[in-house]
């Protein structure tokens, strides 16, 4: 891992900023913005995609209404690289692939490409009169499901045979001048030869696009077993995982898988253990927190076990979903959190709870500004903050720019529309406006500082200490030494970075 790799990376949709990646692409080239990113982490809408603002894909070509190659281009002569997603576990009903499958029904080659329900369940339960197999309890009671009922979308072949599916997300079906439509979300058959010629084929695409990151979305969903949770199945999603690097490593790619679990679970120390970075999930509730109750102990506590740990983490505040809470269980007391996600709903936010379930809370969304009470201090206070702490720092655009909760895209997009609160698009007299602003001036100066000094290395020596309302972290590479010291009692925070040798200064920053 270089310097560069741990570089502030910005998060948008090609649409983010202006009405195309061009825009994006814009913006980073302003004098303002130099030396602010080394990455860019691109949200999925960058393909073809009908659902999910582009979390069900069709395709991994380019949606040309959002991206050019010309705009990739331009990224890379800024030296930016990318991050991009890779949906494992599921495709849209109108990938070429699932359209084979409804054209052609047993004729396609595509009919193991996705999974049909009955012949995964046959012998573990009985036929039901509308032709799927209901399984016996015992193969069901662990399973852990995104919706009610079973995951399935019945399916009608060109006979005329209605055939049961799995599909764990998104469906939605209906008749249209006699004739059966759907939308949705198909999961993947990762037992078919042909949906491992497609992994590579994909990841080799993404590669050309300029990727040295690979999310991995729903990655957790793929593997299953009569039987299992068929969420996290073990030793099963580990093998898989395994198979996948494989592949990306043919192209250079490092993989992230993205998985939301309690922190008292430990997923985050499995998957770092076997040698993947891991989201730090838990950095965005701990920074409220230690404002709120006005300590640095947790956040202290977290960025040691990181360093000791030896965990790589790609870190953020907002991101396009919402505040995660969940994955707070086990680091922060139950009453913490709740307290928690109290605050941050007094602030407007709304909460996200796991399939209706109201004891399992899951995010809150909202904008981190919004979130921090709209408060500047508050704002860089958390950016510095999350500068200083191991890992690569995501930066949502939205933050960057001191955005507010939008009530009015989430009234227009209707009913779960409650996640366009955090993703408003920005015009470029928007940007013009807001890189006016003080926060935002000062949040770019932060990241150019992250990105510019020695001593945020991948060798650094990485330390953190809290006492009372105090916080400090530091870090030591390059003939360099960086020191944040924070007190949440009054959000006042000094950075210096000096020089090893001759104690010179070179970099000071504060708010008093």
């Amino acid at each position: 891992m270089t310097k560069h790799d741990l570089g502030a990376m910005l998060n948008v949709y090609p649409d983010s900023i202006g009405s195309n990646l061009s825009g994006v692409t814009a913006m980073l080239e302003r004098e303002e913005l130099k030396n602010a990113f080394t990455s860019l982490y691109i949200l999925p809408s960058l393909y073809h995609s009908d659902l999910d603002r582009g979390f069900c894909v069709v395709d991994y070509d380019l949606n040309e209404d959002l991206a050019a190659k010309s705009d990739l281009d331009g990224l890379r002569k800024l030296g930016i690289d990318l991050k991009l997603d890779f949906v494992l576990n599921h495709a849209s009903v109108m990938s070429p692939q699932f359209q084979d499958l409804l054209a052609k029904g047993e004729r396609s080659e595509y009919l193991d490409f996705f999974i049909d329900w009955n012949k995964f369940w046959e012998g573990c339960g009985e036929m039901t009169a509308e032709g799927y197999i209901q399984p016996d309890p015992r193969y069901i009671e662990k399973m852990f499901f995104r919706k009610p009922g079973l995951p399935i979308l019945m399916v009608r072949f060109p006979d005329g045979r209605e055939v049961p599916y799995w599909n764990t997300f998104y469906q939605k079906v209906w008749e249209e001048n006699g004739e059966r439509k759907y939308l949705g979300q198909m999961d993947l058959n990762i037992r078919s030869p042909r949906v491992w010629e497609f992994y590579e084929q994909t990841l080799a695409k993404l590669a050309s696009y300029g990727a040295r990151i690979i999310r991995l979305d729903a990655f957790a969903y793929a593997p299953k077993s009569p039987g299992k949770k068929n969420f996290m199945n073990e030793p099963e999603t580990w093998e898989v995982l395994e198979q996948v690097r494989r592949l990306a490593d043919q192209h250079s790619l490092r993989l992230l898988p993205e998985i939301h679990a309690s922190y008292g679970e430990g997923v985050y120390k499995v998957i770092a253990a076997k040698g993947y970075t891991t989201y730090d999930f838990f950095l965005p509730g701990l920074i409220i927190d230690a404002m709120e109750h006005r300590t640095g102990e947790y956040l202290a506590r977290w960025a040691r076990e990181l360093v000791e740990e030896k965990i790589s983490t790609v870190n953020m505040l907002g991101c396009h979903d919402g505040i995660p809470m969940l994955d707070l269980k086990g680091l922060l007391s139950d009453e913490r959190i709740q307290g928690l996600i109290d605050v941050l709903v007094s602030r407007g936010g709304y909460v996200k709870n796991l399939h209706g379930a109201k004891n399992m809370y899951y995010q809150v969304n909202a904008t981190y500004y919004s979130a921090l009470g709209e408060d500047d201090r508050r704002m860089l206070l958390a950016r510095a903050v999350q500068l200083f702490m191991p890992g690569k720092p995501q930066v949502w655009y939205l933050d960057l720019f001191a955005g507010r909760n939008d009530y009015a895209a989430m009234e227009r997009a209707g009913k779960d529309g409650h996640k366009e609160i955090n993703r408003s698009n920005l015009t470029f007299s928007d940007i013009e406006e807001r890189l006016g602003l003080d926060v935002v001036q000062k949040q770019l100066e932060l990241l150019r500082m992250r990105n510019t000094f020695g001593a945020f290395s991948p060798e650094a020596a990485v330390s953190a200490e809290a006492e009372g309302t105090h916080l400090a972290l530091k870090w030591t590479a390059g003939g360099e030494t960086a020191i944040l010291n924070a007190d949440f009692a009054d959000c006042s925070f000094r950075i210096a970075i000096r020089d090893d040798d001759t104690g010179d200064v070179k970099f000071a920053f504060a708010q008093e």
